[in-house]
């Protein structure tokens, strides 16, 4: 990472510096330096320094100004340090932040080292990171500064979701910040906010994430809230993102989903929205949307009764499947519908009149369907799935909101994530087939809604409160 001990040693500062063959404006340009690069001063030539950088293995002229010369004795530790902290909260100056802060490590005596300057290394790897996810990877300037990061021991893994590819920080200076008998609270929790961030985590098809959600979740609870009101909302909107994951995946263990849940929604109501601004709203609405999608998990279930026309049947290894049949009408041949999501019982509810029953099923943690089972138009009953949302959705809920006996039309509700907007929408559908018939951003825009709706829906649903 830096020179040989005793060489005379310069971050270039400005962003991008023009590497030249000799020292003169109109000279060739060899390459573009980024900020944060470290050389070493090989000579000086006017208002030009003859450098080399080791990570290109390339030497040349650069502009004076363009660079900034540093000590690594325990003597220039202080001056370091200062300037750490004057670029850790400085958008755009990550990698020159991080520069200076692997220089700072180096020069620190080895009994002063505190949690401070890895916790603002970490956050500008973060930010870097975040820049770098926003502008898109390889296409940016941040792809240059991610660069110069990494020769400092920085590293980066990036996750496609849905098509869009995120960079993530992996959180080894965070990890090395919990370890720090030293570490103050709010480094502890703004350490452990980004070691457990959703859209960090890859989806992992050995289930090994159930564990880390619920040893997160337990973590963060036993944690001791900080001072800072935005900080002390952040953590517990965490709390309830990560309570409501361990409630889907003990979905098949009713007690402990609805402690879990109960945690979820605890944590869920403790944060204050208007103290988190625009900065941090997304976290909110997030944590918000997950525990909606599990909010059943908080009703132990109830067991359907034997007369009634739906029936739970086992199917292969790890599927649960849903019948409806009545004596009075045929079944069809979509009326028997499988799944290896989770199945709420307790959500279960027949609509008036007896010609139709819906049930609330999740597939996957912060995707949550509504199956329909209703007389088709040909006569027998049949079952269709009512989606969060299109296509295009990144996740969400819909929910059964009640059901207009005189013009036969379901009620639904739902809350999506699309492009990293969240949304809520209410809708009429027709019995029959399901169409939409009119939508709302606002319930008390339909009629139907002010009429009829659920009351059990009104009373314990998020999306109304």
């Amino acid at each position: 990472m830096w020179p040989l001990l005793g060489a005379a040693l310069a971050i270039v500062a400005q962003d991008p510096a023009a590497l030249r063959a000799t020292p003169h404006a109109t000279a060739r340009e060899l390459t573009a330096l980024w900020a944060g690069e470290v050389v070493e001063v090989r000579d000086e030539c006017a208002e030009y320094l003859k450098v080399y950088d080791y990570r290109l293995e390339r030497g040349g002229y650069v502009l004076a100004t363009a660079v900034r010369r540093i000590g690594l004795t325990q003597a220039d530790a202080p001056e370091l340090l200062a300037v750490v902290r004057f670029l850790r909260d400085s958008p755009g100056q990550e990698s020159l932040g991080i520069s200076y802060g692997a220089a700072y490590l180096r020069a620190a005596a080895p009994g002063a080292l505190t949690a401070e300057p890895l916790a603002a290394i970490a956050a500008m790897a973060e930010r870097l990171a975040d820049a770098e996810s926003r502008r898109g990877a390889g296409t940016s300037r941040s792809a240059h500064h991610v660069e110069v990061a990494e020769q400092f021991g920085i590293h980066m893994h990036s996750i496609d979701i849905q098509g869009r590819m995120q960079v993530c920080y992996d959180g080894e200076l965070y990890r090395r910040v919990l370890a720090m008998p030293g570490a103050s609270n709010e480094q502890v929790v703004r350490a452990l906010l980004s070691l457990t961030r959703p859209e960090c985590n890859a989806p992992d098809p050995n289930g090994l994430q159930r564990s880390l959600d619920a040893d997160n979740a337990d973590l963060l609870q036993r944690t001791a809230e900080p001072r800072d009101p935005v900080l002390r909302s952040r953590l517990q909107a965490r709390r309830a993102l990560l309570w409501a994951a361990v409630a889907y995946a003990s979905a098949s263990d009713p007690q402990h989903a609805q402690a879990a849940a109960r945690h979820a929604l605890d944590a869920l109501l403790e944060v204050r929205a208007e103290d988190l601004g625009d900065a941090y709203r997304a976290e909110y609405l997030e944590a918000r949307l997950r525990v909606g999608s599990i909010r059943w998990a908080l009703a132990l279930p109830d067991f359907i009764p034997p007369a009634a026309p739906l029936r739970i049947e086992r199917g292969a290894p790890g599927q649960t499947c849903l019948v409806l049949t009545d004596a009075a009408l045929p079944a069809g041949p979509g009326s028997r519908r499988c799944t290896y999501g989770a199945v709420w019982i307790a959500s279960s509810q027949r609509l008036a009149g007896g010609r139709g029953w819906t049930i609330a099923v999740q597939p996957l943690q912060g995707w949550r369907e509504l199956w329909v089972f209703h007389v088709g138009e040909r006569g027998d009953w049949t079952v269709d799935v009512v989606p969060p949302g299109d296509a295009d959705a990144e996740e969400g809920y819909v929910e059964f909101a009640g059901f207009a006996p005189r013009t036969q039309r379901l009620l639904i509700a739902r809350e999506i994530k699309q492009g990293g907007r969240f949304q809520r929408r209410y809708e009429e559908l027709r019995l029959s087939d399901l169409v939409r018939v009119r939508q709302s951003r606002s319930p008390e825009l339909l009629a139907d809604f002010g009429r009829w709706p659920d009351a059990r829906w009104v009373r314990d649903t998020l999306l109304l409160h």
